[in-house]
């Protein structure tokens, strides 16, 4: 059974440029998109799909505020090898087991631009995307759920991430598919810093506490993923994720003056698959 976390997006399109935008781990995998093409019925055949749409985000990482975004889809999957998705990111399979699956991992993580940070522009800095690289383990249990794990560093600085999740392919309506996604994140303290620590000169200009959070739990979410098939080869894809941001994370002065530990976001996208 597929999985369906959210690393790899390009969007943002202004001045006709397409570039990336980076919005957290924990934030950005709420906007995922869900495909589940009826038309493959065998889950060994390859699959290509490719397809656009919008994301509604969350401007940064604990803001209150969401803009949209045209984005790109595309999933290519290559059972028992790899798949490469802008859902997913990249996986590389080593472990090829009936139930146990686990391998090469690499991801593309959120960070925050000026014209989204809001009454913090200017008084904080924006923060680039940034690769990351590790290696995943899953496990599944029944034909309907998975559960599995991510571990995972950043290619050009210090922060660690660890995720958990559990997936659920709930019974299809017709040809109506969907599914929910439960997902539980940690960073190393470099990463909680980066996101929502506050220097003492930063203090100063946003007139908040300083705050040096350390390593620990940054977010939980809940996803819920439909497809509609509108041919044999098209079909609309939607997602809404519900997230709350935990611990440090949620106790930052950034969140509690600025934003908000609710950080919902959705997705819809037109995909053709073959």
């Amino acid at each position: 059974m597929p999985c369906w976390r959210c690393v790899v997006r390009l969007e943002r399109v202004r001045a006709g440029v397409l570039r990336p935008s980076l919005l957290s781990v924990a934030a950005t995998l709420g906007a995922s998109l869900a495909w589940a093409p009826p038309a493959h019925a065998d889950d060994s055949a390859p699959v290509y799909a490719f397809g656009a749409g919008v994301n509604i985000m969350p401007g940064w990482s604990g803001s209150r505020t969401q803009y949209a975004s045209p984005v790109p889809y595309f999933d290519i999957e290559i059972p028992g090898r790899l798949s490469l998705s802008s859902n997913s990111g990249l996986q590389v399979d080593l472990i090829r087991g009936k139930t146990l699956h686990g391998g090469l991992y690499g991801g593309y993580e959120w960070g925050r631009e000026y014209d989204d940070m809001g009454a913090i522009a200017g008084r904080m800095p924006s923060l680039s995307p940034r690769f990351d690289a590790g290696g995943y383990l899953e496990w599944q249990v029944t034909k309907n759920v998975d559960v599995g794990s991510d571990l995972s560093h950043d290619l050009d600085g210090a922060t660690t991430y660890w995720k958990l999740y559990a997936e659920w392919d709930l019974p299809s309506v017709g040809y109506f598919q969907h599914s929910l996604q439960l997902q539980w994140q940690a960073l190393d303290g470099a990463g909680m810093q980066r996101l929502y620590g506050v220097t003492p000169a930063q203090a100063a200009r946003l007139g908040i506490p300083t705050w040096r959070p350390g390593a620990g739990a940054q977010q939980a979410s809940l996803e819920y993923d439909v497809f509609m098939p509108t041919s044999r080869n098209t079909g609309i894809a939607a997602a809404l994720r519900c997230s709350y941001l935990l611990g440090n994370a949620a106790e930052s002065p950034l969140v509690r003056r600025f934003g908000t530990p609710w950080q919902p976001s959705a997705s819809l996208a037109f995909v053709y698959h073959y």
